[in-house]
């Protein structure tokens, strides 16, 4: 019956995203300043639709929680022995629960906009809650129509397929999760993009109440793309944490395009300039969310990450995907021109360095988007193609080195106008401190110019993301500094990481017997021994080594290779060995035969990787860079509205004294 309830919320919610649609688009034919009786419907439809949205994906959840095998989506994406944690996460590990979870994240948001922002023109508000609408009644219709999660098996199986074991990790309580609020967050901001656009409402109240839904959707995809990339290095046994895979790509589009609007966004609210730029971005940002949904959606890419499905389905994606670029495109050019001009700056100011720093974030976006997208094309002419990192890195860098550059340089700046000598000193430190860099590495060995370049550039990031504090009371610097500096300083420890695992990774390959050892950069990993064990739903081969650096004390690492059985797959469990300079990964494979010696072989492959865990660590600090950011914007908002109600305060007070004092006696005749 619970399915039942949510498949008719499903229905409810459709039904009112169609109001708040209609109702927030009539409300656009009153005269500005007139009130609307339309405008009146589409808040209380957004509301209601987002707590009819989570009554549909509770619904699911405990047919998952619960395993009811006469639920179709169950029994192809679950079992009854599987453990609990990953029969919760299991609902959105499949193509329907996940589409699911991203529209009742996308009604969430829209619901929480419609009920607590009351900054916006109320016709602002209505056009933007008209655009939020259409886009939640395209993805409410992909469901309903030809993905709907909550389909009747025409009787109960008897057991259930079981979760692809590749999903199987607590990476998928994170990863997709993460990665759909920043995605939804993105969807708000393009809402918001709209409304200002058609009503031509372009200004910095406009900027200021988007900038905190672009933040939080930078936040959140940045954690996503940091989970999901430890996630790939630990669970895919490959040693790699980024191996530009077509969703991998996917996911990072959107951050590029993200990254440049908050930028953007910040200077508008700031500074009331970019205007035009901010609404090419906010729509950019969106249409490379949508790209993404349609790539890992609609089973054109067969990857890791993808969810093949059938070509009716690709076909309304692609549909989706045209309508909502295609149209958001066409009114851009249709009401660019009416959008007044923003104040403006000169090249060397603080502003003139975000804008290169954008069209850098650009240009790297449009060679991400031609490398994924071209074997696809390729592929249309029975061409296969493979584009990897022979493209990517070295493509990608003549971008990124002039970004990274001016991302040192642009936080010095004064806003508006600003000399470079006056920076003379800084420049100067931060040039010295990269060629220190670069000579270094050249002194410890023949290493790649790239990786090179990315350490002799992280040194130099390092202390510039600082120098913004240099000659202030640390105590008093504005929370929402801090979030620039720590996410500054979060790019130079990512791109440290970068650089030495690319530069000083060592491989060691070997079929080795128990009892023989390995030496690789100062470790010896010594096989001790091949036993079998088993897990809830897996047996595997599970290899005992053991492990010390330059004779210290040994530690136990045990890598397995597993073959899970619902559904059939074998996999493999790396083992990792974390240091602060490093980690230690070592993967055990298929047995290699019998020696000479006559014992059996196993093949063991070791990794020795300087610094990588500092890829994670930036990424981390990137992130809690921006949630640094959104604290405080809030504390800025929040002593304002203090300044603004102890002002009320006083005036009625004056007020009031005013009108208690005694009248002045007339006087005499």
């Amino acid at each position: 019956m619970l399915v039942e309830i949510g498949h008719a919320a499903l229905w409810l919610a459709a039904a009112l995203a169609i109001l708040q649609m209609v109702s927030g688009a009539l409300a656009l034919r009153d005269a500005p300043g007139e009130p609307s009786p339309y405008a009146l419907y589409a808040r209380p439809a957004a509301v209601v639709q987002a707590l009819l949205a989570a009554v549909a994906f509770a619904t699911l959840l405990h047919a998952f929680a619960v395993t009811d095998l006469s639920v179709k989506l169950v029994a192809t994406n679950s079992h009854s022995m599987k453990p609990f944690l990953y029969k919760l996460t299991g609902t959105w590990g499949n193509h329907e629960g996940s589409m699911l979870l991203w529209v009742t994240v996308l009604a969430l948001s829209g619901g929480l906009l419609a009920f607590a922002e009351r900054r916006l023109p109320e016709r602002t508000m209505s056009a933007t809650l008209a655009v939020q609408g259409f886009v939640a009644l395209g993805f409410y219709t992909f469901l309903l129509l030809s993905s709907n999660p909550f389909e009747r098996l025409p009787g109960p199986v008897a057991e259930g397929i079981g979760l692809n074991p590749l999903l199987q990790d607590i990476g998928l309580a994170v990863h997709p999760p993460t990665l759909y609020v920043g995605y939804v967050g993105l969807s708000v901001a393009f809402s918001l993009a709209m409304g200002a656009l058609i009503t031509r409402e372009v200004n910095p109240n406009f900027a200021k109440v988007m900038r905190p839904w672009v933040l939080g959707a930078w936040v959140f995809l940045t954690f996503g793309i940091t989970a999901g990339s430890y996630w790939a290095y630990y669970e895919l046994g490959w040693g790699g944490w980024w191996f530009w895979d077509p969703v991998e790509n996917a996911s990072l589009m959107p951050w590029l395009a993200a990254t440049a609007l908050l930028h953007s966004v910040s200077v508008l609210a700031a500074r009331d300039a970019l205007r035009t730029w901010t609404i090419m971005l906010g729509v950019v940002a969106f249409s490379m969310s949508m790209l993404g949904t349609f790539l890992v959606r609609s089973g054109v890419l067969t990857s890791v990450h993808a969810f093949a499905v059938d070509p009716e389905r690709g076909t309304l994606l692609l549909v989706l995907l045209g309508l909502y670029i295609g149209g958001s495109l066409a009114i851009f050019a249709l009401r660019a021109s009416s959008i007044a001009e923003g104040k403006r700056f000169t090249a060397t100011s603080r502003e003139g360095a975000l804008v290169v720093n954008n069209v850098m974030l650009c240009a790297i976006l449009a060679i991400v988007l031609l490398g994924t997208l071209y074997p696809l094309l390729t592929e249309a002419f029975d061409v296969r193609v493979s584009v990897g990192p022979p493209y990517f890195n070295p493509a990608s860098a003549i971008f990124a080195i002039p970004m990274f550059m001016v991302m040192a340089v642009g936080p010095l700046l004064r806003w508006k106008d600003d000399s470079p000598a006056r920076i003379g000193p800084e420049l100067a430190l931060l040039g010295a401190i990269a060629l220190v860099a670069v000579a270094l590495v050249a002194f410890l060995g023949d290493y790649p110019v790239l990786p090179t370049l990315g350490l002799a550039l992280a040194a130099a990031l390092a202390v510039a993301a600082l120098l913004p504090l240099k000659g202030r009371r640390l105590t008093r610097v504005p929370t929402a500094t801090w979030g620039m500096v720590m996410a500054h300083f979060g790019v130079a420890v990512a791109l440290f990481g970068m650089a030495s695992e690319s530069a000083f990774t060592q491989e060691r390959l070997a079929a080795i017997a128990p009892g023989e050892i390995e030496e690789i950069s100062g470790w010896t990993v010594q096989l001790e021994s091949v036993d079998p064990v088993s897990g809830p739903n897996w047996t595997a081969m599970e290899a005992r080594l053991s492990v010390s650096r330059d004779g210290g004390e040994p530690v136990i690492l045990r890598p397995q290779a597993r073959n899970f059985w619902s559904p059939a797959q074998a996999t493999s469990e790396s083992s990792l060995l974390t240091r602060w300079d490093g980690q230690l990964y070592a993967v055990i494979g298929d047995a290699a035969g019998v020696g000479a010696d006559g014992k059996l072989r196993w093949q063991l492959r070791v990794w020795w990787k300087p610094f990588v865990t500092f890829i994670w660590y930036g990424g981390l600090l990137i992130a809690f860079g921006g949630v640094l950011a959104i604290v405080g914007r809030v504390q800025v908002d929040l002593r304002r509205r203090k300044a603004v109600r102890v002002g009320a305060e006083r005036r009625d007070e004056k007020a009031a004294l005013a009108g208690s004092r005694p009248a002045a006696p007339e006087p005499a005749e």
